[in-house]
């Protein structure tokens, strides 16, 4: 049966606390221009930069769209999904409404095909895939596996590899689907580089390094996967940096003086040069997702903006620099441009749902939630594009 969907149009969604429901709101013309032309210009490149996928009719920018209902959605449930962490767990956690879980991502020229947890889960089967970042990519790690959970019938042949509980404090994760013989990994490195320990007789406040010019001691884990997903820029903050005592350093050199935007621009420079001299192309297809927007508000950020369209402060630097280095580089790496989907979602965030901590989080997101429309753009562009050049 065909699930009819009601358009909600261009415009910020968020959550009326007093109403109890979702409202949809028009942006202001000057947001909807720099969200165009920071996150979905096209640009011409050696890289291969995703704006859109190439289907029969020709060109479609898939992260031109909008957010739909659609009452088949969601596409699991995370209380019967036993790799998903109670703290993305919304409804669990004591939320009331459900129609955040109802919206569906609609490109404006093109359709998405359904996901289908049985083709997927049959296209990678003897399969490695491997998500590499910071806790959003952990995020999207957990949506997959409970996306294709639901589309097994013996859960029980369905494991983490290690026994290890799901949690932010691991740097290795791995679901094993045994029938498929399917990884599904996750390995937490948020700066993408190392980190080390301070020099010895260098300054006080330095109380810990980060090495821009070496990549992270755990990449050589992430070679030999089949499809490989990055994601950076969260912990690219003053406050998880210098606040902590977390300073640069490059060629055995501190660097207290180097603005944040320079030093994320040097690891993602080492970045690509790992990708392009260690990661072969021609089996691996490397995606990196862009930055996920976060609704904070308040002059000491500890509310969540779900009246007022947020700042592009240091989002729309990330974004171009990302963009910098991508295009520049020598093999195929996919820019997944996620950005603008997520500026309207300022309902789906985590909010005061939150656990064990009671704590406000509005950068998380809750799951069923917004990383499942990544994961259907990932495997729609992979079933159009990606493994067409990976010779499936």
């Amino acid at each position: 049966m065909r699930v009819r969907s009601q358009h909600l149009g261009l415009g910020f969604l968020r959550f009326d606390y007093k109403q109890g429901r979702i409202i949809n709101e028009s942006p202001p013309q000057s947001v909807i221009g720099s969200v165009i032309h920071l996150y979905l210009r096209r640009f011409p490149c050696r890289g291969s930069l995703l704006s859109g996928f190439i289907i029969k009719k020709g060109f479609c920018d898939v992260f031109d769209g909008d957010w739909v209902f659609d009452d088949s959605y969601p596409l699991y449930n995370s209380s019967k999904c036993p790799f998903a962490e109670r703290g993305f767990n919304c409804l669990a956690n004591g939320r009331k409404d459900s129609g955040y879980l109802k919206l569906r991502w609609k490109p404006r020229h093109c359709d998405l095909p359904k996901f289908s947890p049985h083709n997927v889960l049959e296209s990678v089967r003897g399969k490695r895939v491997v998500f590499v970042g910071d806790s959003m990519s952990r995020t999207q790690w957990e949506s997959l596996i409970c996306m294709l959970m639901s589309g097994v019938g013996d859960p029980g042949n369905v494991y983490e590899v290690n026994g290890s509980e799901i949690t932010k404090t691991v740097r290795f994760l791995g679901v094993r689907f045994e029938r498929y013989n399917l990884s599904v990994e996750f390995f937490r490195s948020v700066f993408l580089v190392r980190q080390g320990s301070p020099p010895k007789h260098g300054p006080r406040r330095v109380r810990a390094i980060l090495e821009l010019d070496k990549v992270d001691e755990i990449s050589s884990k992430w070679v030999d996967s089949d499809i490989l997903v990055f994601n950076s820029g969260h912990w690219w903050t003053r406050s998880k940096l210098f606040h902590v005592g977390r300073h640069f350093q490059a060629g055995g050199r501190l660097k207290l003086g180097m603005p944040i935007n320079a030093a994320f621009r040097m690891a993602l420079h080492t970045w690509a040069s790992w990708v392009e001299k260690i990661v072969d192309t021609n089996r691996t297809q490397v995606f990196f997702r862009t930055y996920e927007p976060s609704h904070w508000s308040g002059s000491n950020g500890k509310g969540c903006n779900v009246s007022k369209q947020p700042s592009f402060e240091d989002k729309s630097e990330f974004g171009k620099i990302l963009n910098d280095v991508v295009t520049n580089m020598r093999v195929p790496v996919t820019l997944l441009n996620v950005t603008s989907m997520g500026l309207f979602r300022s309902d789906a965030h985590i909010g005061t749902w939150n656990y064990p901590s009671p704590d406000l989080d509005c950068s998380h997101w809750c799951l069923p939630g917004v990383p499942d429309a990544w994961n259907e753009l990932l495997f729609s562009y992979l079933f159009t594009n990606g493994w067409r050049q990976l010779g499936r």
